[in-house]
């Protein structure tokens, strides 16, 4: 296995700053089951492997259905998920693979009118910052024992 640095004991302040940010993401509206599949997902698009694990064992712990942790990476396709969940998945993809063409027009549209203006910051919030844990995670090659 090879070493590399550990972000949170070089600088402290820095993991300090993102639990800050993952405190305020405790406190807003957002479905605290959603919201793990949306880590798992934006995790499996990432490729963080420690994400994975830690969201996953949360969902369950949450009481989420196996089988629907199983068909999430084939949402689209999937008769288990929620029109809420399909748009928040949606954005999900979509910010996640912000190179690809950004957070579209359509799926912007379709999240205010079935969010919320509020609702759908909080999750963009809940998104930036589960890809800022995942590179985090990459970068860094952290292992989940």
């Amino acid at each position: 296995m090879e070493n590399r640095i550990n972000i949170s004991k070089l600088e402290p302040d820095a993991y300090q700053a993102m639990f800050g940010l993952q405190s305020y993401l405790n406190s807003t509206e957002v479905d605290i089951i959603l919201k793990e599949l949306v880590n798992v997902r934006a995790s499996q698009i990432n490729g963080c492997a420690y994400c994975i694990q830690i969201h996953t064992e949360e969902a369950r712990k949450l009481g989420e259905d196996e089988n629907k942790i199983y068909a999430l990476s084939a949402w689209k396709e999937s008769p288990l998920f929620t029109d809420t969940e399909k748009i928040v998945l949606s954005v999900t993809e979509e910010i996640t693979q912000i190179s690809n063409k950004g957070l579209s027009n359509e799926t912007y549209e379709k999240a205010i009118s079935q969010l919320g203006d509020r609702n759908l910051a909080q999750w963009i919030m809940h998104i930036v910052t589960i890809n800022a844990w995942n590179r985090m995670a990459i970068s860094t090659k952290m292992k989940h024992i």
